[in-house]
């Protein structure tokens, strides 16, 4: 079973960068849709961006420009690079298969991102 596992996040002021990463051990990872989903306090998840299995990316259109996906297939990772961060960006942020395609794994602990000056 493959289990996410969340890293990256930070507390950075408006208009500052971070990147995030997420291991997904298992032999099957490569197979998969990944996105990066967040959840804000008081909000729903959303999915952010996602990353098909060859490459082909898309984003929820307040991250385009800013927010890069991308991944390791020989690490089983998948990162999230993050420009130009806005205080509306703090979330708590989490990795998983595209639930739009395919079933998800086992959801991690998310790592915090909190954006504030």
């Amino acid at each position: 079973q493959v289990q996410p596992v969340e890293s990256g996040g930070g507390l950075v002021r408006p208009g500052g960068s971070l990147r995030l990463s997420c291991e997904a051990s298992g032999s099957i990872f490569s197979a998969y849709a990944m996105a990066w989903y967040r959840r804000a306090r008081g909000k729903g998840r959303e999915l952010v961006t996602a990353i098909t299995s060859g490459g082909t990316t898309k984003y929820e259109d307040s991250v385009k420009g800013r927010f890069t996906i991308s991944r390791d297939n020989a690490k089983s990772t998948v990162y999230l690079a993050m420009n130009d961060l806005e205080p509306e960006d703090t979330a708590v942020y989490y990795c998983n298969a595209d639930e739009r395609v395919g079933p998800t794994f086992r959801w991690g602990q998310g790592t915090q991102v909190t954006v504030s000056s």
